[in-house]
């Protein structure tokens, strides 16, 4: 499912009824459009996973915004630097691997990081 159909059946406006938007800025000088469409999609998926009450939107939504990272993360400048890989394997995807590991290795885990202010 695309993210903008996702948005468009999610209603992310139901979720902001009882309380004003939530404001988050990101310096954008050193981005690119898909990268600044990419970080607005995140941020909208992030606000109706945490406030859903649905199981399609909480799996789907999850879903997507696993996606909409990992195309965030291979949109990112670091990858396309001169830096070489001794592998073989280009920088996104070592570290999209990477951080897949770190996942499944919290979720053994069981327990749920806070950061409180």
């Amino acid at each position: 499912m695309a993210i903008g159909q996702l948005e468009n059946e999610l209603t992310l406006g139901r979720y902001m009824k009882f309380k004003p938007a939530l404001k988050i800025e990101v310096p954008n000088e050193n981005l690119g459009p898909q990268q600044v469409r990419l970080i607005k999609s995140v941020n909208a998926l992030m606000a109706i996973i945490a406030q859903t009450d649905e199981e399609s939107e909480f799996f789907d939504g999850s879903a997507e915004l696993l996606r909409v990272c990992a195309a965030l993360i291979k949109t990112s400048h670091f990858p396309n630097t001169d830096k070489s890989t001794d592998h073989g394997i280009p920088y996104a995807e070592q570290v999209l691997e990477y951080s897949l590991e770190a996942l499944q290795d919290h979720m053994s885990e069981e327990s749920i990081i806070t950061y409180d202010n």
